[in-house]
């Protein structure tokens, strides 16, 4: 595996998320109101269980959890990688 990078930039998480065609999104059911809950990014198909939510709601929720983002750029044969995680800021 490559090296992976934390960021809490959040340009640079938009730009990866949708270079690779990902999209906001939190685990249903599991905050109340918008942007609250369990933050997730989807790729296409959607995954079940998650319901796509609009960048301005997941970055709110990003900060208010103090996540950052842990992500890989390239996998070990070149190809753009998909893999990525929150992590809390303080670990």
């Amino acid at each position: 595996m490559s090296d992976s990078r934390t960021t809490t930039d959040h340009d640079q998480i938009r730009e990866w998320v949708e270079a690779r065609g990902g999209h906001p999104a939190r685990v249903r059911d599991t905050g109340e109101g918008d942007g609250d809950g369990i933050l997730r990014i989807d790729f296409e198909p959607q995954a079940d269980g998650l319901e796509r939510i609009d960048w301005d709601d997941w970055f709110a929720t990003f900060e208010e959890s103090e996540l950052a983002f842990l992500h890989q750029d390239s996998a070990k044969d070149g190809a753009a990688s998909r893999f990525n995680k929150l992590v809390s800021r303080n670990s």
